[in-house]
């Protein structure tokens, strides 16, 4: 089963870009879908993109159409989550998480692996 790691979040202005890495160490992402998830203060978590083992099938929330992408790297092992046009009401805790799965949601109950998170903050 794969530990997954966040990181790349950190303090941008309104207008930002900021680019999220998901790293897996102890199984290989190859056979598994990875989601990207946030959770803001007093707010319930919710999916924001995800991407097919394959990486042929990507989802995302209608909050981030055309503003975010998401893309992966299996010999690096890695998920990326290209943020730009960083919005204040983006800022939250940003998780991914994997599952076996050919398909994608971003529904955080399809998921059983998750990382620990990283903040995001947008403020000027």
């Amino acid at each position: 089963q794969p530990q997954l790691a966040e990181s790349g979040g950190g303090l941008v202005q309104p207008g930002g870009s900021l680019r999220l890495t998901c790293a897996a160490s102890g199984s290989t992402l190859d056979y598994y879908a990875v989601g990207w998830f946030r959770q803001a203060p007093g707010k319930e978590r919710e999916g924001v993109s995800c991407i097919s083992s394959s990486g042929g099938r990507t989802d995302f929330a209608d909050s981030v159409k055309g503003r975010f992408t998401i893309s992966r790297d299996n010999v690096k092992n890695t998920v990326y989550l290209q943020m730009n046009s960083l919005k204040p009401e983006d800022t939250a805790v940003y998780y991914c998480a994997a599952e076996i799965w050919a398909g994608c949601s971003i529904k955080s109950w399809e998921y059983d692996y998750w990382g620990r998170g990283t903040q995001v903050t947008v403020s000027s």
